[in-house]
């Protein structure tokens, strides 16, 4: 085996999914076993473990294993963080339970706010104070800060995050404070506001450092253990972690910034949609990524995901904006909604059929798993209606029980709504549709994109199920389904680049701009992206990107501009109004010309190199077909429920892996690989591409619907 093999692991809420690629392409071994809540790290081991047995080779062979996870998302929403601190300026301790004093539903009387991570009483106020424009009103008194400190020894307190007001213009206050609380606590994590997030907004900038510190030593933990267990095994490359932004970071970054890593694993599909698009010439996708769990959907526009500068965790209800609180980092931007393959059917107070948000998890599961769960899931649903092999669940490593999906769906969903159970399997299975279509339309919607111009790019172990139906309800013409589907946001682990994000604050005017303020600013940040990134990247192999947040006078928040081609310096100002008219008008479909425009923060992206990943069809993978008949790929045919026919179908089976580039074939068709299945329509014609993707063409009247 050669010395380029990569692992990628995302750790889903249910299934832990692997890949294991060389950057030749001639290795590409596909993995999933389920997930270990409460060892995250076991399921990794033994996924890795099976990878490399069934791929015949040594883990020293191993170059690098990157990984995403949702743990710590799990610790910020169920609470399991450290015991934290927050010490501020006077006057401001409140600043995080006041938030931004916004309603996220005008309706609900009875409307709870996400609890901040510090209660009150761990809360502290020091008296030193920066102005606006960096000038200093009064420093912190060492003193003080040393009985802060005894105080806070007292509450048996682990992590401490130091937040003060405009210390994103003048840090030395915090620097200060945090040298002394270092040096008498070294046993205690300690965040500096300006260090995790060094912008204006003091909301924000509170809750993200304190979101930060609050699960910084339980990702140093985990990290930690996580790299010994694979040094254990003889795993000889260094260990990597996804960002939110799509780079992969060192695991010293990542336990010291964790809440960068928080949307880990949803930006490694995004990036693993924006790969296979651009290799088979589609810039322009709906990443749809359906698990066991939820669903995540996420626009590709020119072969770069959409980004947002902050993100929300620990909603009060789940998929409700403005219900959780704000982490001031960027993120590839989309929209997650309760659907996936564990998603929990029931009949509400009002004899409605309502599917998730809550899931069945991986313990116990829909009650086809046969691990005692009782109440049905989407993955029931499929399997009553012929969608699923029960024998070939994760390549028959995981027997499905059609019985038991029978059973818990007529007696939880069919009975009480009067239908049969083929009926009520059917009805779960659109409604997950209709609310995952639904959810994704206002998604694009509310960015400004037709959505039926985005081919739809399923993947996760339910995405290819369901896409077809969720495709014609968006009124999408095609569908892309890639070799490996089911774990193909391991894939996106594999060819993100090391990346590091910096921003400064510097409000001003386009016309009023100090250019020197502005290049000193973006200077230090490329320098100290240099420094970070140069332990493992050479130096000229290290690349910057560049932005400005901006905004019309008067407007409360900001878009992110890429900074035109040209010296940042006086002349420049035309060309970055330019700039920021045409994002905005990308964005809302006009402009204010007679309104002033103004610049808050400029951000810089250091980056290395983006990896080499060939997929198998590019190394010479199954020889391609001149007849395009995929007759030779079939492995069977079997019932499965099509409202078109009124009822149950004989449908042909087909051997994913068997299929080569060129073959063809039309709806409605079952197309099995191991850790995912892909149901193709009736009016719809299915082929493989020459990157061994399956592309799915609806030939008949993409209307919303049943059909």
């Amino acid at each position: 085996m050669p010395a380029t093999l990569r692992i990628g692991v995302d750790i889903g809420g249910t299934f832990t999914d692997l890949i294991l690629l060389d950057d030749l392409g001639t290795v590409f071994q596909i993995g999933k076993v389920l997930t270990t809540p409460a060892d995250p790290a076991g399921a990794v081991v033994e996924g890795v473990r099976d990878l490399l047995e069934a791929a015949g080779a040594a883990a020293r062979d191993v170059s690098a294993v990157v990984h995403g996870t949702t743990l710590l998302t799990n610790a910020l929403i169920e609470r399991k963080g450290a015991r934290t601190a927050l010490i501020t300026t006077r006057g401001f301790r409140d600043a995080l339970e006041i938030a931004r004093e916004h309603r996220y539903d005008m309706y609900d009387l009875f409307i709870e706010r996400p609890a901040p991570l510090v209660p009150r009483y761990l809360r502290y106020e020091l008296g030193e104070r920066v102005l606006e424009d960096g000038t200093v009103e009064a420093a912190p008194d060492p003193e003080e800060v040393r009985r802060l400190v005894e105080t806070l020894r007292r509450e048996h307190i682990d992590a401490v995050a130091v937040c003060f007001l405009h210390s994103y213009r003048a840090p030395a206050h915090e620097q200060a404070v945090g040298r002394l609380i270092r040096t008498a606590a070294p046993e205690w994590a300690c965040a500096l506001s300006h260090e995790v997030v060094p912008e204006i907004r003091e909301y924000e900038r509170t809750s993200t450092t304190a979101a930060n510190v609050y699960i910084q030593g339980l990702a140093a933990r985990y990290l930690r253990r996580l790299e010994e267990r694979l040094e254990g095994m003889g795993i000889g490359g260094p260990l990597f972690i996804m960002q939110s932004t799509g780079g992969i970071c060192s695991v010293e970054t990542a336990s010291r910034f964790p809440i960068r890593v928080v949307e880990s694993g949803p930006a490694a599909g995004a990036l693993a949609a924006a790969h296979h698009g651009a290799l088979a010439g589609r810039p322009d996708l709906l990443a749809f990524d359906m698990g066991g769990t939820t669903a995540k959907a996420c626009l590709v526009e020119g072969g770069e995901p959409l980004t947002a500068p902050e993100f929300e965790v620990a909603r009060v209800y789940r998929f409700k904006r403005g219900s959780g609180l704000p982490i001031k980092v960027p993120a590839i931007e989309m929209i997650e909604i309760g659907a996936g393959g564990g998603s929990v059917a029931r009949v509400s107070s009002l004899g409605l059929l309502t599917v998730g948000p809550d899931s069945a998890g991986a313990d116990p599961g829909p009650a086809c798993y046969g691990r005692g769960g009782t109440e049905p899931a989407v993955t029931d649903a499929d399997l009553v209606l012929g969608y699923l092999d029960p024998e070939f669940f994760l390549g028959g490593r995981l027997r499905l029980d059609r019985e038991a999906a029978r059973r818990a769906i007529e007696e939880r969903v069919a009975g009480p709504l009067g239908l049969d159970p083929v009926q009520a399997a059917w009805g779960i299975h659109q409604v997950v549709n209709e609310n995952m279509a639904s959810a994704v339309r206002v998604h694009a919607v509310e960015r400004g994109k037709d959505i039926r111009r985005f081919p739809l790019f399923a993947f996760g172990g339910a995405g290819p199920v369901h896409a077809h139906r969720v495709a014609r309800i968006l009124r999408c013409s095609t569908v892309v389904c890639p070799l490996g589907a089911g774990v193909a946001s391991a894939m996106g682990f594999l060819v993100a680049p090391l990346v590091f994000d910096f921003v400064r604050t510097l409000p001003a005017g386009v016309e009023s701009i100090d250019w020197t303020a502005v290049r000193a600013a973006v200077g230090e940040m490329e320098q100290e992206g240099r420094r970070i990134l140069s332990t493992t990247v050479a130096g000229d192999q290290i690349g910057f990107r560049r932005w400005a947040d901006m905004r019309y006078r008067g407007q409360g928040h900001e878009i992110r501009v890429p900074l035109p081609q040209v010296p940042l310096g006086p002349g420049a100002e035309a060309a970055l109004r330019d700039a920021f008219e045409r994002a905005y008008a990308g964005i809302y479909g006009h402009t204010a010309p007679d309104v002033a425009v103004d610049v808050v923060s400029w951000r810089v992206a250091a980056h290395g190199p983006k990896p080499t990943l060939r997929l198998p069809a590019e190394a010479g993978g199954p020889a391609a077909s001149d007849s395009g008949d995929p007759s030779a790929a079939l492995k069977t045919r079997r019932p499965a429920y099509l409202p078109e026919r009124s009822g149950f179908a004989e449908v042909p089976v087909y051997d994913r892996y068997r299929l080569a580039p060129g073959h063809e074939f039309a709806g409605p068709a079952i197309v099995e690989e191991r850790e995912s299945t892909v149901v193709v329509g009736p009016d719809a014609r299915a082929r493989i591409d020459n990157w061994l993707n399956l592309v799915i063409e609806d030939t008949g009247r993409a209307a919303p619907g049943a059909s």
